[in-house]
This record gives C-alpha cells, sequence and structure tokens, in this order.
C-alpha cells in the first residue's frame, strides 16, 4: 500500500526508515526499498529526495548492478543508530575518553555528551552496565569513573551547578562550582571550573573527586580564560611552591617536543623564540631542566634565579678545571 498520502509523521518515520537501510547495505534496488516499505517505487523517489534536501548524498544508477547508494558528502548529516549500535558506539566513547592520541580524549567526549542528550534511559543503563568492562578507559591517563566523567560533561553542557568532595591539605570538604571545561592532559582528568566558595577560577583532578551531584540551579556564564592553558599552567607551574619565566631561543614547537605538557608552558614569542614557565620545589631544579634542553636562554622571573644562574656557573668551571 502506498502511503505517500499519509500524514506528516507517517512520512517523517518512513523517511527515517530509508536512511536506516541506506546506511545498511550498498547498494538497493528501488523495487527493494519498496517492497521493505511498503510503499509504491514513485514514493521511494520522492523520499530520496527529503533525504537530498536534509544534505544526504544519495546516488541513482542504472543498468545492472545499479540501484540507490548513500554517497559521502561535504558536511556530515545526522546518522541514525539502532539500540545497539548506539550502545557500541557509547562505550567505545567512553574508552575513547581515556586513550593516549593527542586530542581523543576531548572529542570523544563532546561526542558522548551528544550522544547522550538523545540515548534513551533503557540504553543508558546498558552502557553504564558495559562501560564497567572497558579494560581501556583511561589509556595512559589516571583511571577515572566514567560516570563522574559524564556527570561533569553534562553538567558543563547544561551550565549546572555542581557539588563534590575533594581532598585538601589533609582532610576532606565538600566543594561547589560552575564548572566550564573538562580538560584531558597527558596523564589526567581536569574540571576547569569557577569555584563559589573561593570566587576565583580553580582546577580540580577527576580522579581526586567523590560524590560528585550535578544539581538543578543553573549558572549565568562568566567570562573566563582559555580552560586548557589555565589548566596546563596550574599543572606545570602553579601547585609549585617555585615558578620561573625563561626566554629560550628557540621555535616553540621545537621546545614543545621535548618538554611533557604537564611539565611546563612554551608560548611563542616570534617565530625563533618562546616562553616558558615551569614550577618546582626549588629554583635550581627548574633552571637545570631549561639548561638541558640545550638552547640558548634568558631568565625572566624571578630575579634571585639570575644569582642562581652565575653560582651554577662557577660550579660548572671549577668542575671542568678539577
Amino acid at each position: 500500500m502506498d502511503t505517500a498520502g499519509g500524514d506528516e509523521r507517517g512520512t517523517t518515520e518512513r523517511v527515517l526508515t530509508l536512511l536506516g537501510l541506506l546506511q545498511q547495505r550498498q547498494v538497493w534496488t528501488g523495487t527493494e526499498l519498496a517492497e521493505r516499505l511498503g510503499v509504491t517505487p514513485r514514493t521511494v523517489r520522492r523520499d530520496i529526495e527529503r533525504l537530498r534536501t536534509l544534505g544526504y548524498q544519495v546516488h541513482a544508477s542504472q543498468g545492472v548492478g545499479g540501484g540507490y547508494q548513500l554517497g559521502h558528502g561535504q558536511d556530515l548529516p545526522p546518522l541514525l543508530l539502532d539500540d545497539e549500535e548506539a550502545i557500541a558506539t557509547a562505550v567505545s566513547l567512553l574508552a575513547g575518553a581515556g586513550g593516549a592520541v593527542v586530542g581523543a580524549g576531548d572529542a570523544a567526549v563532546r561526542a558522548l555528551t551528544k550522544l547522550d542528550r538523545v540515548l534513551p534511559t533503557r540504553l543508558r543503563r546498558e552502557v553504564r552496565a558495559l562501560s564497567g568492562s572497558v579494560e581501556s578507559f583511561g589509556g595512559g591517563r589516571t583511571p577515572v569513573d566514567p560516570e563522574v566523567i559524564m556527570t561533569l560533561a553534562r553538567a558543563c553542557r547544561d551550565e549546572v551547578v555542581t557539588g563534590f568532595d575533594y581532598p585538601s591539605r589533609g582532610e576532606v570538604r565538600r566543594r561547589r562550582i560552575e564548572p566550564y571545561r573538562l580538560v584531558a592532559s597527558d596523564r589526567r582528568w581536569y574540571v576547569f571550573a569557577y569555584d563559589l566558595e573561593r570566587e576565583d577560577w580553580r582546577s580540580f583532578r577527576v580522579d581526586r573527586m567523590t560524590d560528585v551531584s550535578a544539581g538543578t540551579w543553573r549558572f549565568r556564564p562568566r567570562a573566563a580564560p582559555d580552560a586548557a592553558t589555565y589548566v596546563q599552567e596550574s599543572v606545570a607551574s602553579r601547585v609549585y611552591p617555585h615558578q620561573a619565566r625563561f626566554l629560550v631561543h628557540a621555535a616553540a614547537d621545537a621546545v614543545r617536543a621535548q618538554i611533557p605538557a604537564s611539565a611546563a608552558v612554551v608560548l611563542p614569542r616570534g617565530a625563533r623564540h618562546c616562553e616558558v614557565r615551569s614550577g618546582a620545589g626549588s629554583l635550581d631544579f627548574v633552571l637545570l631542566h631549561v639548561v638541558l634542553l640545550g638552547h640558548d636562554f634568558e631568565v625572566l622571573d624571578p630575579p634571585e634565579l639570575k644569582d642562581r644562574c652565575r653560582a651554577l656557573a662557577d660550579r660548572l668551571v671549577s668542575a671542568a678545571k678539577s
């Protein structure tokens, strides 16, 4: 029976079914599609045109072996996933969120939050159960609970105040934040947020957070610093008692290849120079790391580090004479 004259909802459902069929197999003839959909070949042709107006490249070829084929477009159109495909995609994204590939973790979390927005409740339960068996989660980073990652990702997306317990100076305290971004370093996951108690920007290690709960109270986003840069500077220098800045006579890309992202921040200063910001328990330790890079450099801050340079130089000259 031809349903071309049916209501709009019936047409939409039929077009979605047609899209699902085209995604399942390389080529379909018009007759095969008409039989599967319970419509005439003429209706199939009209539905193919509807898909094309939505951005899907559907090619038609004549002759033996010809038919309708879903092609590659310039933009990524919506995908239609069945239950099993949606579960597999979500679990794979959870695994990828902790991967070691640069940038893959952030992209996986973004894709996962989009999928989470439309995932039915019954499938969320299955994803939660299956994610516990994904041994690759965490990759080269410190392992984190995927449920915590999802809770924080939703809170960033929905702009809701979030609470959690966090250890600080030997005690665990309840913290309340406005979460802005999840940031993945080469070792750990962090949440970049505005701390409501301290009234300032902070970064928190996700693996240290417990009893994470996103509320319903929405916040208005503030003007925020760049999340990745803020977290990197926090990890590389702010957590240490001594911080230092150097002007290194080498291109930023070359120096970044020598220093782990968690050890220092490298900022370009022209094509042949860069600024290195780092921290440590002692200024001598920071100084030696920069010396071992093998490039000429200048001390920018703190001023007393120049005295340490002279003392180290004298010590090295004395060692060379002995």
